[in-house]
Order: C-alpha cells, then sequence, then structure tokens
C-alpha cells in the first residue's frame, strides 16, 4: 500500500471516530445537559411530573383556554390528534381530555409523548395528575388507542396569560425498549 494511500485511510479512520464521537457527546451529554438547564432556568415550557393536589378552590370568576395540539417527528408513522383542539377552563378546576392514537403499521410498536407549553411561563401552573406522557404507550399492528390526560390549571396563574398551548411530541421509542428487554 502506498504512502498516500495509508494516508487517506487513516484520515478517513479519524474522521470516522470524530463523527462517532461528536454523536456521542450529543445524545450523552447534551440531552441531559439541555433536561438540566430547563428545569433550572424555567425554559422550554417543560411541564412538570405527576402532580398531587391538597386543596381544590375553583376560581369560577375566571376563565382560561387551553389548547391542544400534535406534533410528530419525522420517524412516527402513527395517527396521534387530541380529541378537542380548544376548552375553555375554570383554574382550581380538575378538567380530562384524552388524544387519539393509531398505529397503522404491521408491526407492534411503543410510544413515548414529550410535553411543552407555551407560554412558557405557564408551564409551572399546569398540572397533570393524570396523562399518557407519564408512561410509555405500546400498541400492537392497527391498534387505536384513547390517551387520557387529567389536569389543573393553577389558580396562582397570572392573571395576564389568558391562554395556554399544550403541545404534544410523539417519539417512536420501540427499538430502545426491545433493546432494554433484551
Amino acid at each position: 500500500m502506498k504512502t498516500q494511500e495509508k494516508n487517506i485511510l487513516f484520515t478517513t479512520a479519524k474522521l470516522a471516530v470524530v463523527a462517532v464521537a461528536m454523536f456521542a457527546f450529543v445524545f450523552v451529554v447534551m440531552v441531559p445537559l439541555y433536561n438540566v438547564l430547563c428545569d433550572v432556568l424555567g425554559i422550554n415550557g417543560r411541564t412538570g411530573d405527576r402532580y398531587e393536589a391538597t386543596e381544590i378552590v375553583i376560581d369560577t370568576d375566571r376563565q382560561v383556554e387551553v389548547q391542544f395540539v400534535a406534533n410528530f417527528n419525522e420517524e412516527m408513522p402513527w395517527g396521534f390528534k387530541p380529541s378537542v383542539t380548544m376548552v375553555k377552563v375554570n383554574p382550581g378546576a380538575s378538567n380530562e381530555t384524552v388524544f387519539l392514537a393509531h398505529n397503522p403499521m404491521p408491526k407492534d410498536m411503543v410510544a413515548q409523548a414529550i410535553p411543552s407549553i407555551s407560554p412558557a411561563r405557564a408551564a409551572e401552573y399546569f398540572h397533570k395528575t393524570e396523562c399518557f406522557c407519564f408512561n410509555e404507550q405500546p400498541l400492537t399492528a392497527g391498534e387505536s388507542a384513547e390517551l387520557p390526560l387529567v389536569y389543573i390549571v393553577d389558580r396562582d396563574l397570572p392573571k395576564d396569560i389568558k391562554t395556554i398551548t399544550l403541545s404534544y411530541t410523539l417519539f417512536d421509542i420501540t427499538e430502545r425498549v426491545q433493546r432494554t428487554d433484551s
């Protein structure tokens, strides 16, 4: 093998190692770091985990519009949408809705929904007591499901926030679940 060919192979190998290292850095370091920064800074409208209501006092003098949005990433073939796109709720009241999911694929799949709230400062006032986003959502080939959401808009929501948009992005996690089950 000529010296020039060796140099090309060596450079190609170095570039491949750098590409793999960059990919690993993004998913192993950046995603957890991003999540920590979002939590600390209160940005990105990320919602919290399960909420336990201790005292229920409903503000009947005020209504807030809650909009529901379903998003997809490119690799998710499921049908996914809210059963209603907008409701008006009283702060402090417990509310229920469902999102509809359908797996049109000829294979079983597992999905995970990631929520986001807009405006971002409303996230701390939007409490989910039950949510399909707390768990993985397995659907067999051709199966459909109603995915429940029970939530409370906090009475302490700033008065200038009149509309909250809850958005879910659905991700295919089938391969990841299969790897952990093996």
